[in-house]
């Protein structure tokens, strides 16, 4: 008995309370996040844009495209920056206004306020590997404009947090998915509509990683203070998009979709998405999977989940 109450001290003095600022804490990622943090014994603030959220944390409204938008005056432990529009968005100025400018004004509000930055990235930014497996020595080239200016924002953080002491850890996200957001609305509800079709036949590799597991990797860089590293952050199976499809149709119950000419992909769905959808693209979780147990370590189990929950 002695033993377990000494193993258990252990782990409460190992794990610190943190005071934690997440932007982004109405997204898919971001709700999560600040709810699990909640949950772990942090003190979380949340800063949302517009829409209400039922989460149990302070709650404060900004809009990052407004330079004039203010933070709360504390002092924080660590600063998650989440928010951004997805590579969905077709609008080129609205992309660069929220996910450049935005991460802009952002660090001018919290470049005093702040002792850790974790800047939420994806692997866009790798651009075309040509087949070599990314990890975080991966150099980066962005081949579209959405990701270039992912980069471009995370170059900014890096420079200015250098200039200002501020330690920061980058993470490059694979295909996030789980309950709710993209993978139900975009995927599964076309799917039984039978409105989804397959660009390119879906001979790409994509890599993919269950919200679950994203917001695990997050919060062990908080609370384990990793400072200073990237992190891809993605399962231990990349598969070739057209096998995903075909393996969440058959946990439905219906019929593989068909496939889309690339152009006409393009016009529904936009360029510079398609290009980064239809690039493959093979992960090591190698660095991450040292810090964290995957619940959903292929798409097989996290799939079925999301399924079996809907």
């Amino acid at each position: 008995m002695y033993q377990y109450i000494l193993c258990f001290l252990k782990h409460i003095i190992l794990i610190r309370t943190l005071k934690i600022l997440v932007t982004g804490a109405s997204g898919f990622i971001g709700s999560r996040l600040a709810a699990k943090l909640s949950e772990n014994g942090h003190t979380v603030t949340g800063l949302i844009h517009e829409h209400d959220t039922n989460l149990s944390i302070q709650k404060h409204k900004a809009d990052l495209v407004n330079a004039r938008f203010s933070v709360p005056n504390e002092t924080y432990d660590v600063v998650f920056h989440l928010a951004a529009v997805t590579p969905m968005e077709k609008d080129k100025n609205k992309i660069k206004k929220v996910n450049y400018d935005g991460t802009v004004n952002l660090f001018n509000h919290i470049k005093n306020k702040t002792k850790f930055i974790v800047y939420a990235s994806g692997l866009g930014v790798f651009g075309d590997p040509r087949n070599k497996v990314v990890d975080e020595t991966t150099p980066l080239k962005p081949h579209t404009y959405y990701a270039q200016v992912r980069l471009d924002a995370q170059r900014f953080l890096e420079k200015n947090c250098k200039d200002n002491s501020i330690p920061l850890t980058v993470t490059y996200f694979g295909e996030v998915y789980g309950n709710g957001g993209w993978f139900e609305s975009q995927i599964i509800q076309r799917l039984q509509k039978g409105m989804f079709k397959l660009p390119k036949s879906g001979e790409y590799y994509r890599s993919f990683v269950h919200v679950d597991d994203a917001v695990s990797a997050l919060i062990a860089i908080a609370e384990k203070n990793a400072i200073n590293e990237t992190f891809v952050v993605t399962d231990s199976n990349p598969v070739l998009f057209k096998e995903f499809i075909n393996y969440t149709c058959d946990e439905l119950g219906i019929k593989h979709p068909g496939s889309i000419p690339i152009f006409l992909a393009k016009a529904v769905m936009g360029g510079d998405f398609v290009k980064l959808l239809t690039t493959s693209i093979k992960t090591s979780n190698a660095k991450i999977a040292k810090m964290i147990q995957f619940q959903y370590p292929s798409y097989r189990e996290g799939v079925k989940a999301v399924i079996s929950h809907s």
